[in-house]
């Protein structure tokens, strides 16, 4: 993870102070900027590893940055963070929805900073790997999509086609936050329909069925969920 290249963006200098010190105190290399405008000019001229995104900037905001990093080419592949202050959940699903990869709320300490960091850039180097999709074997959790078998310790689980769907949805992306809506998305076709206050139901269905006492599926409070990273 060392030498890596980092552009934070944050308009509070007090935060952005903390944020480059502790990133730099882990080896990274860090460019820094206040401002929108001029914080989407240094990603484009750097394209970094990965980038840390505040919501609300002076002369661009964090989603429009976002959104003008996934349409363009050259950056579309950069993981980033969104940085959000307590009360923008409603900011944190429309993030996550133009393509941001992860989010940290205000205040956060500086151990959790880092370790967002290197799940991010720890799944972006997963991603480059080869992954059987037809397969996944994750902590006892054995799916097969082909006959859409699911067992947890060699136990089989009886899931409905949609609950199939979200937990392979999930399980295909372990930490990547996904918003209803996300969620939605990926777990239609023209057999099952899901919808979007269902998915909340159904992960607890999953849940259940797995057992009240593995942790596979984690809740983002006013988001959405996501699958742990083991």
């Amino acid at each position: 993870m060392k030498n890596k290249q980092i552009v934070v963006v944050e308009d509070e200098p007090d935060i952005l102070e903390v944020l480059c010190y502790n990133l730099k105190r882990e080896g990274y290399q860090v460019f820094e900027s206040l401002d929108g405008r001029e914080g989407l000019s240094l990603i484009e001229q750097k394209v970094p590893d990965i980038v840390i995104l505040d919501l609300m900037l002076p002369g661009i905001d964090g989603l429009e940055i976002c959104r003008k990093l996934k349409s363009n080419s050259r950056t579309q592949h950069v993981p980033i963070i969104m940085v959000t202050a307590k009360g923008e959940e409603s900011d944190v699903v429309l993030g996550l929805g133009v393509g941001a990869d992860d989010y940290i709320p205000k205040p956060f300490s500086p151990k959790e900073l880092i370790a967002r960091v290197k799940a991010v850039l720890r799944r972006g180097v997963k991603a480059e790997q080869p992954i059987n999709k037809e397969h996944i074997h994750i902590n006892g959790l054995e799916i097969d999509s082909r006959k859409h078998h699911v067992s947890i310790d060699g136990s089989m689980l009886k899931l409905t086609a949609s609950e199939f769907r979200l937990l392979f949805c999930l399980a295909s992306h372990p930490g990547q936050v996904f918003s209803r809506e996300q969620l939605l998305n990926h777990t239609t076709n023209e057999e099952v329909a899901v919808v979007d206050r269902n998915i909340d139901v159904h992960i607890r269905s999953i849940r259940k069925k797995i057992g009240d006492d593995r942790s596979f599926i984690e809740t983002i409070r006013g988001v959405g969920y996501r699958f742990l990273d083991f």
